[in-house]
């Protein structure tokens, strides 16, 4: 699994060649392959560092945020509606909390 760290513009274009969408995103992911999970997670480092501020984390927090949303997306988990952002919003707690990213350990 690849993990890129990207800017505005990178992730952009990937967005309007890749999906056809015309608009800046946080994080994309393609699935390369499905058994076993194999795919790429592009992290807009720039969106992350124009609203970690916003939702009250750090900047690291919230790459790690999107690191954890790309890989529930190469998972299979949709965000398409409200109940499906609910449930993918409370597996990225889930496992960041799990995981204790973005804490010093002991």
């Amino acid at each position: 699994m690849g993990i890129i760290l990207a800017g505005h513009e990178a992730v952009l274009e990937l967005n309007k060649t890749w999906l056809e969408h015309d608009y800046h995103t946080d994080v994309l992911s393609f699935l390369l392959e499905s058994d076993p999970i194999e795919g790429e997670v592009y992290v807009d480092i720039e969106t992350a560092a124009e609203r970690h501020v916003e939702f009250g984390t750090t900047l690291t927090a919230e790459i790690e945020r999107y690191i954890v949303h790309g890989v529930l997306h190469l998972c299979g988990h949709e965000d398409a509606t409200d109940e499906e952002r609910k449930q993918m919003k409370a597996l990225e707690d889930q496992y960041l909390s799990e995981f204790a990213l973005s804490k010093p350990s002991s």
